[in-house]
């Protein structure tokens, strides 16, 4: 019985030009002399880092890490001397520089503990996403969502189907491609330890058709080891399918609903390199120190596949590659993804991350790195029309443009997936997606000082609050001790009031009475005694005198 396959809204078909850096397989880049690790490669909170410039670090030894339950821990990629923790350019649409953790390499590549064999049994589905967390693991699709919180999430909310992504929809970009075919094997395997951990009643494989030796690598790969209520499921060739939620609803026909997750309505979707990445921590006890990076584009001599350490500069990777086709390097123009999702980069000293699945080199500018001059829009709705989230791009950048950012979330801003279809059919040329990502950082950058505002706020209360608490306790226990004097003296109050401190000094002066104690010092007073009290009465007399 043939699967059932739904369709999406808008979506395009592209040329995909993966053709020019399959063919290679994957090959292995070398270790440069240095390597730059960010402390933030991952969607949640930043990193601190466990170490100090001048000690030395093995492979796998973990130099960054968080107490944050949405984080993912940094580990050295190989051996060598903490040179520097300072800032340095990382990855990002916006240019800017980051807390890196920079690695002297020793060349030695040495490992803190040693690679252990196949493994002998499945671990508990808790103690699996504890060792998935200490390898630093995070969605190799793009996202780089920590795993184990993933999972943790998933296991809470419970899984009916554990959809596996290996559509890789967008140009250029071959790297889970090549994973399949060559290392069908780990994803399979780390599918097993997926559905160990979220007992799905079904796993769904979706793979575009335009991967038929991925398709039959997966397909051998699961007659060698079977799994239950598994099926490849091949799906057309239409961009952006790869998206999390365009596949959900070509597999399941489901909608994600505004606001909530796949793993809200009972779906868990997963990267197959990640699944790789999964089983090669839980079989070897390996961490996350490297990914498959596609090198591809017109500006590239030797487009491939290959396996790079993070931390590793671009720059180091394009000269294993053969170097730039044109020898000015100032000429290139650098992306990080493909040319629809993607984002330029500054330049090639900017190190490989875990986000990192593709670097595009491309003779002629591919994304605009900031919104600039463009003609009008001419209200065609083009753009509306391949609108995979069936959004209004043409309203959103207006809003944006105006920088009308309460209007521009009312047009379901942060729905938009950011998958460019809309800026590519715009026969304006109008850089969309640029415009939407800046009214998205403005207005998150608001949310955050407002958040911190209310924060403050709330502490102010707090302590204004906790102050006059304070001030009504004390004023409480004044009262309280006023009533119990009362109740034990009557007369302290009313008609028949006493001072307090006179009935005290009467009290004293009765009890010397009673035990007839004379003063002393009254009497049989020597000469110089009586001249000392004749002097001091001289004097009070006389200050009594200046006085008036």
């Amino acid at each position: 019985m043939a699967f059932k396959l739904h369709e999406f809204h808008g979506g395009m078909h592209l040329e995909d030009h993966k053709d020019e850096s399959l063919p290679g397989g994957i090959q292995q880049a070398g270790l440069p002399d240095r390597l730059v690790l960010p402390l933030k490669q991952h969607i949640g909170d930043a990193n601190r880092a466990q170490v100090k410039p001048g000690e030395r670090v093995l492979r796998g030894q973990i130099i960054a890490d968080s107490s944050s339950p949405i984080s993912s821990p940094i580990h050295a990629t190989t051996s060598g001397t903490i040179g520097a923790i300072d800032n340095f350019p990382v990855p990002h649409p916006s240019g800017q520089s980051d807390t890196c953790i920079v690695i002297e390499v020793d060349g030695k590549d040495e490992a803190v503990t040693a690679e252990t064999g196949a493994a002998t049994g499945i671990p508990e589905p808790f103690e699996a996403i504890k060792k998935i967390r200490q390898a630093g693991i995070v969605g190799l699709g793009g996202a780089v969502f920590p795993g184990a919180a993933k999972l943790a999430r998933g296991i809470a909310n419970g899984i009916d189907t554990l959809i596996i992504n290996g559509a890789e929809c967008e140009p250029y970009i071959s790297c889970d491609d090549a994973l399949m075919q060559t290392s069908a094997d780990d994803v399979v395997r780390g599918i097993l330890y997926l559905q160990h951990i979220l007992s799905p009643n079904q796993t769904l494989i979706g793979i575009e058709d335009n991967k038929p030796k991925a398709i039959r690598a997966i397909e051998t790969a699961l007659k060698v080891n079977p799994l239950e209520h598994t099926q490849v499921v091949s799906i057309p060739t239409i961009y952006p399918s790869g998206g999390e939620k365009q596949l959900i609803r070509i597999l399941t026909g489901k909608e994600v609903p505004k606001g909530e997750l796949a793993f809200d309505i009972g779906l868990f979707c997963q990267n197959v390199g990640t699944c790789a990445a999964i089983a090669r921590a839980l079989d070897k006890n390996q961490p996350l120190i490297s990914r498959i990076v596609t090198l591809s584009g017109d500006g590239i001599k030797q487009a491939g596949n290959w396996e790079v350490r993070f931390g590793t500069p671009i720059r180091y990777l394009i000269e294993q590659a053969g170097g730039y086709i044109n020898s000015d390097s100032s000429a290139q123009h650098l992306v990080m993804g493909g040319p629809m999702m993607g984002f330029s980069l500054a330049g090639d000293d900017i190190p490989i991350v875990k986000a990192t699945n593709n670097i595009l080199v491309m003779l002629r500018q591919t994304i605009p790195k900031t919104p600039g001059y463009h003609d009008e829009c001419i209200r065609c709705g083009q753009c509306a029309d391949v609108c995979p989230v069936k959004l209004l791009p043409q309203q959103l950048y207006w809003q944006a443009r105006a920088k009308n950012y309460e209007r521009s979330d009312e047009y379901h801003l942060f729905d938009c997936i950011e998958c460019g279809c809309c800026a590519a059919v715009c026969p304006s040329k109008i850089p969309l997606v640029q415009y939407y990502r800046a009214a998205k950082s403005e207005i998150r950058a608001a949310r955050e000082a407002q958040f911190k505002a209310d924060r403050a706020r709330i502490r102010f209360e707090f302590r204004e609050k906790r102050l006059m608490l304070k001030k009504q306790q004390d004023e409480e226990r004044k009262r309280l001790k006023r009533e119990a004097l009362k109740k034990k003296n009557p007369d302290v109050a009313g008609k028949n009031a006493v001072d307090p401190v006179q009935a005290a000094l009467e009290r004293v002066k009765a009890k010397k009475q009673a035990q007839k104690i004379e003063p002393k010092n009254t009497g049989n007073l020597t000469p110089a005694q009586l001249k000392q009290i004749e002097e001091a009465d001289a004097r009070r007399r006389a200050a009594r005198g200046q006085n008036r």
